[in-house]
């Protein structure tokens, strides 16, 4: 799965929490989670709950705390998927 396939999956993980609809449609790579998206830190683990599902990947407690953005998020995702 290549970058660009895993930011589309990201972006409709993200969607039902993103409170800034704006924000979401013009997700990059810089996109904050807290301070573009407006999305909540409950809502952020539960994000957290869906990428694990939808990627079928584990994500531990210090990656968990560092997935504040899309950029992050994408890179530990790459990680755990190639050491699958």
């Amino acid at each position: 799965m290549n970058r660009t396939e895993i930011t589309e999956k990201l972006k409709e993980i993200i969607k039902p929490y993103a409170a800034n609809t704006e924000a979401h449609k013009n997700l990059t790579e810089e996109t904050d989670f807290i301070k573009d998206l407006n999305i909540n830190s409950a809502n952020l683990v539960d994000i957290v709950l869906d990428i694990e599902e939808k990627f079928d990947v584990v994500i531990d407690n210090a990656d968990m705390e560092r997935m504040l953005d899309v950029k992050t998020a994408i890179e530990i995702i790459e990680t755990k998927l190639a050491a699958k």
